[in-house]
Parts: structure tokens; C-alpha cells; sequence
């Protein structure tokens, strides 16, 4: 459940402009979004006592809201609540770029960095909807088909909101970008092995009985990489 796609472009801030490589850097909100929905985990940045702890967290978007979620145990969460700004990373690894240097190897990549103040989210019914969220970006179609959580289970669990207003967004594609003097002179194979995610086959839990078929929004659950227009060329 994602959401309307906004059409307003990203207005990056000075802690959120990219600065190496901007050529690569990306301005449409519609690609922060793709970045989002076409990964499972982000890596969740906090201070604790001074020190800088980067840990991988669930998400889901609705819009331009990101849900963060998890144990309300869990001293992330609560360090993310806290007076300073937190910040979110997704890293989509598309393939890896062989090039005819060591120096111009690569990746092929898309990735996106969220800057700003979370909010812990309180209202039942907008909780309840974060959660129905951050499900559905994890397992399509399950809200529905599993029972609701308790209140016990709601009360466990901490979920903050954190706005999609400061983000930057980085992408490059494409060949490698070997210097003029390497091309033709050095003979070995040069280009982008694609890297893809793949559904492997459903394995059922032990106690399920076993005239339970696998249902078909996991036995033919779609990539996680959704198809988009080309993009041009990023070196």
C-alpha cells in the first residue's frame, strides 16, 4: 500500500544534496519512490551516547510517509525519537560494472537517503494503518488474509512516521566509463554483470497441514524489482 505517487520534484536541502558524483544525483520523486518500494530493508542511523549506530529496520510507505517499525524494546527506535535528526538509507545493487582498471569497477545501483525528525506514531487508527502498511510492503496480500493484531500485540510494538520531504536520490547505470587510453589496449572483458532477486520455492511451516496450498500471493509473488523507464546513462 503505497500510496498516490506525488509529482513534486525533491528540493534537496544542504545536508541532503548530493555532492560526489552529481551527475548521478536524481530529482524525481517518483524514482525515491520506486527506490522504496522495490527494497525490503532500509538502515536506520541513530546517536546513542555519541556514537553513531546504523542498524537494518523494516519500513513501508504510504505517499510520502515512511513507517519504521519494531519492538517498542528496541533502544533504535527509541534513540530515533529523541531531539536529534535520524536518517534512513535504501541501497538497490542492480550489477556489478567490470571494467578494463581496477579503478573504474563499480556497481550499478539505486539509493536513497531520508533525513529529518521521527515521529513515534499513537493514534490507534493510524497505527493500525502504518501496520497494515509496513505488512503489505513486506508480504503483499496478508494484511487480509491473517488475523488483525491484538491490543497486546499493538502495545509491543513501536512504529514512527518520518516525512519524505528531505531526501536525496542516487542512481548510476550503465557500461563502465574506462578511460580513452584502456579502451582497445587492455583485452580483457569489460561490462555489467546484472545482479536480480529471485522467489525461490515457498517452504510450509512444519505444522501446516499439508492439503494447505500455497497461496498465490506468495507462489507468485512478482519481483521485488518493479520494471520503470530506461534511464540514461549515469558514468
Amino acid at each position: 500500500m503505497t500510496g498516490m505517487a506525488s509529482s513534486t520534484p525533491l528540493s534537496p536541502t544542504p545536508r541532503s544534496t548530493v555532492k560526489r558524483g552529481r551527475q548521478r544525483a536524481q530529482t524525481d520523486r517518483a524514482t525515491l519512490h520506486g527506490i522504496l518500494d522495490s527494497c525490503l530493508i532500509c538502515h536506520l542511523a541513530t546517536v546513542r551516547d555519541g556514537v553513531p549506530i546504523a542498524l537494518p529496520t523494516g519500513y513501508g510507505r504510504d505517499g510520502d510517509t515512511l513507517y519504521l517499525h519494531g519492538s517498542t524494546g528496541a533502544a533504535s527506535l527509541r534513540d530515533a525519537t529523541g531531539d536529534i535528526p535520524i536518517s534512513v538509507t535504501v541501497t538497490r545493487v542492480d550489477g556489478i560494472v567490470y571494467a578494463r582498471s581496477s579503478f573504474h569497477h563499480s556497481m550499478n545501483y539505486a539509493s536513497a537517503v531520508i533525513i529529518g525528525a521521527a515521529t513515534p506514531v499513537t493514534d490507534p487508527d493510524t497505527k493500525l494503518r502504518a501496520l497494515q502498511v509496513l505488512t503489505e510492503h513486506l508480504a503483499p496480500g496478508s494484511w487480509a488474509a491473517t488475523r488483525p493484531p491484538t491490543r497486546k500485540e499493538l502495545a509491543q510494538t513501536a512504529v514512527l512516521a518520518l516525512s519524505l520531504d528531505e531526501a536525496s536520490v542516487k542512481l548510476r547505470s550503465g557500461p563502465p566509463g574506462d578511460d580513452d587510453d584502456d579502451i582497445g589496449v587492455h583485452g580483457d572483458w569489460a561490462g555489467v554483470l546484472p545482479l536480480r532477486q529471485v522467489w525461490g520455492t515457498p517452504e510450509p511451516c512444519p505444522l501446516l497441514p499439508t492439503d494447505v496450498p500455497v497461496p498465490d500471493r506468495v507462489a507468485h509473488r512478482s519481483p521485488l524489482v518493479p520494471r520503470s523507464r530506461p534511464v540514461a546513462h549515469l558514468y
